[in-house]
């Protein structure tokens, strides 16, 4: 099973962001076992549309569960590029990504899935769609010269749980743009034995 602390400390960053409005999604190995195949993950990665009138209550909402730097969330902003929160009852870490203008980014927080955690109390994460886990994934296995057995297994645990839901054309567009349609192909013909990208 997926470590519950993981998921309690992210469900807290995410009660704070719905009320702040702050709109958000989990990526990452955490996302990729909850679409998929669980596994133990040592931190959470969340693209978040922050912008500089919320960093005042950021450190407010996090201020005494989570060590937290105001400078490095606007440097963060700044570069379009992540800061991290640390929680310090346990040290774990969670990276923020800042949401990035571009089309790409634009259109996976639109495709964002609510995913529900627990019943009672009924708890729900927002989470990067399947779909767009996949494509992150294969580009960071390419990007680290296709040696990753975990980004891989992540890969297929996605496709093998979320197979018959998964939209295929989108994949295929998405593979398109990121420049991994040979891997979608090979992924996919390893899991199910056929090939659904042309």
């Amino acid at each position: 099973m997926v470590l519950a602390e993981p998921v309690q400390i992210t469900q807290q960053i995410a009660q704070d962001f719905d009320r702040l409005n702050i709109r958000y999604f989990v990526g990452g190995s955490l996302a990729s076992s909850l679409h998929g195949v669980p596994r133990a993950t040592q931190d959470v990665d969340i693209v978040a549309d922050i912008k500089d009138e919320h960093i005042t209550k950021i450190v407010k909402a996090f201020g005494t569960e989570f060590y937290i730097d105001a400078d490095m969330i606007r440097e963060a902003i700044l570069q379009r590029t992540s800061f991290n929160i640390i929680h310090l009852a346990t040290m774990f870490k969670v990276d923020i990504f800042i949401l990035k203008p571009d089309k790409i980014s634009l259109e996976e927080m639109a495709r964002r899935k609510q995913y529900q955690i627990s019943d009672t109390p009924r708890r729900m994460l927002f989470l990067a769609s399947a779909e767009d886990i996949i494509i992150h994934k294969l580009y960071w296995f390419q990007l680290g010269g296709g040696v990753s057995e975990r980004q891989w297994n992540d890969v297929l645990g996605v496709i093998r749980v979320q197979y018959e839901k998964l939209d295929n054309s989108y994949l295929e567009h998405a593979a398109h743009q990121r420049g991994v349609t040979a891997l979608l192909q090979k992924v996919i013909k390893e899991v199910v034995g056929v090939n659904i990208a042309h």
